[in-house]
């Protein structure tokens, strides 16, 4: 057998990298339609491709008969392997970039939704000026998908907060992030201050000014309706929740609307270009900042290329 044990004879066919994010979709999902969709395939060609794969090995990759599939132990090697020939992959391209002095290369860079929104569109124009040969792939997602691609090899590096979840992961820190209120510009707090420059410092008020404002926060699970629920339970105040929302952005524009009140971040605020933005304030009470850091893998060295990525974004900030 081959270096890495699962491949048969030398004389076999080469490595097929397609298969190989094939299959760990499916071992992510752990089903094939959610998969399919992940990949933009259909689920017949998915499954005749893993299909065609574990005929060739001459076992079974994943098994089944449960819901939702569970990996066989030839799959957890494979599967164990197969993100290790992607770890390889991903440095060797790296070296071979760099040999190129960034005339050349790759970057895939993991972020969510939201950031690519109001963020990347001032990073991306500035880093392709100053470097137009690397080429740059966005891959958004949820942060426990963000860790895992930075982990495994997926991004290169991926925009995250702290802290990490995953052990593998080192990062380099971006900025702290402060917690803002955004307020329609009809809202009576608003008025007060209209005309004014809105730029940091920003006019603080109180949470407990907010009492009686309709509310959009955030889905469940997200750091920013974790701040929303301390809020509350630190100042004793229940304002009525009108809306929940997976997207800081789509939150800050129904507030620009005036559908309600919502939580942002300084960053957002400052970089914000709807056509007619909300008004921010800063909050008397204490919010623990949102630590914003570019997570990558400890087994793989940054590129040029990301290193200057991440310099160029720190400019920005």
């Amino acid at each position: 057998m081959d270096a890495f044990g699962i491949f048969g004879e030398e004389d076999n066919e080469m490595i097929d990298e397609r298969e190989l994010a094939y299959i760990l979709q499916v071992a992510e999902e752990r089903t094939f339609s959610q998969a399919a969709k992940k990949l933009y395939v259909t689920q017949p060609s998915l499954s005749q491709c893993i299909k065609r794969v574990e005929n060739e090995l001459g076992t079974e990759l994943f098994d089944r008969r449960t819901n939702p599939l569970t990996l066989t132990y030839a799959g957890s090697l494979y599967v164990e392997r197969a993100k290790q020939i992607l770890r390889v992959r991903q440095d060797l391209l790296r070296q071979i970039e760099d040999m190129s002095e960034l005339k050349c290369g790759q970057l895939r860079i993991g972020t969510s939704y939201s950031r690519t929104a109001y963020l990347l569109t001032q990073v991306l124009p500035k880093f392709k000026q100053q470097f137009p040969g690397i080429d740059i792939t966005l891959v958004e997602g949820t942060v426990q998908e963000l860790q895992d691609y930075a982990a495994e090899g997926g991004t290169d590096m991926s925009f995250l907060y702290l802290p990490l979840k995953r052990q593998e992961l080192c990062y380099e820190p971006l900025v702290d992030e402060n917690i803002l209120v955004a307020l329609p510009a009809e809202h009576p707090i608003s008025r007060q201050f209209a005309g004014e420059l809105q730029k940091p410092p920003f006019p603080a008020i109180s949470f407990h000014d907010l009492a009686g404002d309709d509310f959009i926060v955030m889905k469940h699970k997200r750091k920013m309706r974790e701040t929303f629920l301390r809020l509350c339970e630190q100042t004793k105040v229940r304002p009525k929740v009108i809306l929940e929302s997976g997207s800081l952005v789509s939150a800050q524009a129904l507030v620009a609307c005036g559908m309600g009140v919502t939580l942002v971040t300084d960053t957002l605020a400052l970089y914000s270009r709807l056509a007619k933005n909300p008004l921010y304030f800063s909050l008397k009470e204490y919010t623990e900042p949102r630590h914003l850091v570019m997570a990558y893998s400890k087994h793989v060295q940054p590129s040029k290329a990301a290193v200057e990525f991440i310099r160029v974004t720190k400019e920005m900030l």
